[in-house]
C-alpha cells in the first residue's frame, strides 16, 4: 500500500506514475475504488493556486482546495468553507467559517488560513488586482473572519468564490535550499508549485508535467453530504483534438473538455457517450501591442484592424457555430452589456481608415497564438491573420502550446497576442481590470494588457462603477465603458467560445458542470 501523505510530501513533482483500473475495472478487493480517466486539452502549469490567473489553475483549485463560496449553476451563492456571512457597514464583510475541516496534512482550518491566503492573493502578480480593493482581513476568532474593503464595493462575494483557503503551517517557513515556502514563483520552480495542502476532495499524489496527473479521494474531506463517489481521478492532457476525441470514443478515457466544434456531431452520434454543453462567457481577442508597433497608437488603424476580421465567418466556418460574435467584452447577461454594440466588418472601411491614416501600403506585424488553449486557437489565429492581408497587413504567425505561450504572453514577445478571457467575478469590471486598464504593476492592473493601451478616463469611469451599490445604475456605467472601449477600438474582439464536456454515460456530468467552466467533480456520481 502506497502512502499518501508519503507521495504528497515528497514525491510531487517527480515522474511517478501509479497504474490505476479502468472506470468500473476490477481489482483484487470486493469494493472496487471508482477511478475517472480524464482528458483535458493540457494540463495545470502549477500545483501553485496563486502562481496563475487561468481557468487550468482554477479548475485545479476546485479539485484541491475549496472556497469560502461557490457558484451555483444559476450564478448565485452557495455556502463552502463559509457557512454564512452578513455585511456589518458598507465597507466591512463577516464570514463565519466551517468548524472541523481538516486540510490534507491533517491541521486545522481556522481563521488563521483565511487571513494568510488574503494576504497572499495581495502579492500574486495575477491576483493583486482582483484583490485590490481589500483593505484587509482579521480573524475575529478560529471561526469567525473580517474583510473590510478601501471604500464601497459592491463584489465582496465574488472574490470570496476565489479565496481557497491555504494550509498556513504547512507553506510556512523554509525549504532546505532556504527559499520561503510561500514564495509565488510565476512559470518558475518553487515550494508551492510542487507540493499542495487544501481542503479539497481530491489530494495530488502524482504529477508528471505534461504527462500525467492523478488524484486520490481525501478521506477526511468535510463533505459527507456530496454525492461525489469517485476515488481516483487521472487527468492525461491530450492537446490535439482529434486524438482526444477519439480516446472517449475508443473508451481508453471516460471524460473529455473540450469537446472540439468540428467533433460535435460525432461525439452525439455515439451512443456509449454524452454531449454536454452550455453557452460561455469566455471572450476571444487579440490585443495589438501599442508599444512595439506605433501605428497601433492610432485609434484609426486600429479601428480598420477591427474592420478586415469577419468574426461572423470564424464563428460559422471554423467554431461550426459553436461561438457567438462579439463586439465587446461583456457577454449577454452581464451588467455591462451594451445591445447597441455588434460587429463592424467592412473591409472598404478598413482600406479607408487604413488610408486615412497614412498606412495605405500597410505594414509588417508578427502575432503569437496558443495552439492547445482556447478551442481552434490555431486555426482562428491564421484566419486572422489571412483577414489582415486584405487591408496589406502581413502577418508572422507564431503558435505555442499553452505550457510555452504564458511566458511568452508574460513578456508581450509579439505585435498582436490572442487572449481568452472568463470574468472570474462573473462581473463586467473584471474584464477591464485585466484587459484594458493602464498597466500597472504595483496595483496588478492591466495585468494581461498585452496591447499596453491605456486610457485614464475610461479607467476612472471603471473605477466609478466599482464603488457603485445601486445595481441599475451600475450597469448604466459599465455599458458607457463598453461603448467607450469600442469606439477607440481597445482590442479585436472575436467571439464568446461556447462550452462542451462528453463522457461515458454512466458518468453524470451535467449536475457538476457549469458557465465558469470549473466542473465540480468533487460531486461527481458515476453510476456502477
Amino acid at each position: 500500500m502506497i502512502d499518501k501523505k508519503t507521495l504528497l510530501a515528497s514525491l510531487l513533482g517527480a515522474s511517478v506514475v501509479l497504474p490505476l483500473p479502468a472506470l468500473g475495472q476490477d481489482e483484487s478487493s470486493d469494493s472496487d475504488p471508482v477511478t475517472l480517466r480524464m482528458a483535458y486539452d493540457a494540463d495545470p502549469v502549477s500545483l501553485d493556486i496563486h502562481e496563475q490567473l487561468s481557468g487550468g489553475i482554477l479548475q485545479l483549485s476546485h479539485l484541491t482546495h475549496d472556497p469560502l463560496v461557490r457558484w451555483t449553476k444559476d450564478v448565485k451563492f452557495e455556502p463552502r468553507l463559509a457557512t454564512d456571512w452578513e455585511r456589518i457597514d458598507d465597507k466591512t464583510m463577516r464570514f463565519t467559517l466551517r468548524d472541523g475541516v481538516k486540510f490534507h496534512t491533517g491541521n486545522d482550518f481556522t481563521a488563521k488560513d483565511v487571513v494568510w491566503t488574503i494576504n497572499r492573493l495581495k502579492r500574486s502578480g495575477d491576483f493583486k488586482a482582483i484583490f485590490d480593493p481589500i483593505a484587509s482581513a482579521t480573524a475575529i476568532d478560529e471561526h469567525t473572519v473580517e474583510i473590510k474593503t478601501h471604500r464601497p464595493y459592491p463584489l465582496v462575494l465574488n472574490l470570496a468564490t476565489y479565496i481557497f483557503p491555504m494550509d498556513s503551517e504547512y507553506y510556512s517557513g523554509e525549504t532546505e535550499d532556504g527559499d520561503p515556502k510561500d514564495e509565488i514563483v510565476k512559470n518558475g520552480d518553487s515550494f508551492a508549485s510542487r507540493h499542495s495542502s487544501g481542503t479539497g476532495p481530491y489530494e495530488v499524489v502524482s504529477r508528471q508535467q505534461g504527462v500525467k496527473v492523478e488524484f486520490e479521494r481525501f478521506d477526511d474531506y468535510w463533505d459527507k453530504d456530496s454525492p461525489g463517489n469517485v476515488d481516483r481521478l487521472v487527468l492525461t492532457p491530450i492537446g490535439e483534438n482529434a486524438t482526444r476525441v477519439s480516446a472517449l470514443l475508443s473508451g481508453d478515457v471516460d471524460f473529455i473538455a473540450p469537446v472540439p466544434p468540428n467533433d460535435l456531431e460525432r461525439v452525439k452520434a455515439d451512443k456509449n457517450v454524452e454531449l454536454t454543453t452550455m453557452s460561455g462567457t469566455r471572450i476571444i481577442l487579440m490585443q495589438l501591442n501599442q508599444k512595439r508597433v506605433e501605428a497601433f497608437e492610432d485609434p484609426r488603424v486600429r479601428q480598420a484592424f477591427n474592420y478586415a476580421v469577419n468574426q461572423q465567418a470564424i464563428a460559422d466556418r471554423l467554431m461550426k457555430g459553436f461561438a457567438t460574435p462579439a463586439a465587446q467584452l461583456s457577454p449577454k447577461g452581464y451588467d455591462g452589456y451594451n445591445d447597441s454594440l455588434e460587429p463592424r466588418y467592412d473591409v472598404e472601411k478598413a482600406k479607408e481608415l487604413m488610408k486615412e491614416a497614412g498606412y495605405e501600403d500597410g505594414f509588417s506585424v508578427t502575432m503569437m497564438a496558443p495552439n492547445n488553449r482556447y478551442v481552434n486557437d490555431a486555426k482562428i489565429s491564421q484566419a486572422v491573420a489571412t483577414m489582415l492581408s486584405r487591408i496589406n497587413v502581413d502577418v508572422d504567425l507564431k503558435t505555442l502550446p499553452k505550457a510555452q505561450y504564458w511566458g511568452e504572453f508574460d513578456d508581450r514577445a509579439a505585435d498582436i497576442m490572442m487572449i481568452g478571457w472568463h470574468a472570474d467575478t462573473e462581473d463586467s469590471a473584471n474584464l477591464y481590470q485585466y484587459l484594458t486598464e493602464c498597466p500597472d504593476a504595483e496595483t496588478g492592473a492591466g495585468q494581461y494588457n498585452a496591447a499596453n493601451y491605456c486610457n485614464p478616463e475610461i479607467d476612472e469611469k471603471v473605477a466609478q462603477a466599482n464603488v457603485e451599490t445601486d445595481r441599475d445604475k451600475r450597469a448604466e456605467m459599465l455599458q458607457a465603458v463598453e461603448k467607450a472601449l469600442y469606439d477607440d477600438a481597445a482590442f479585436m474582439p472575436l467571439h464568446w467560445q461556447d462550452l462542451a464536456w462528453a463522457a461515458k454515460k454512466n458518468v453524470k456530468l451535467e449536475p457538476v458542470v457549469n458557465v465558469m467552466n470549473f466542473p465540480y467533480l468533487g460531486d461527481l456520481v458515476v453510476e456502477q
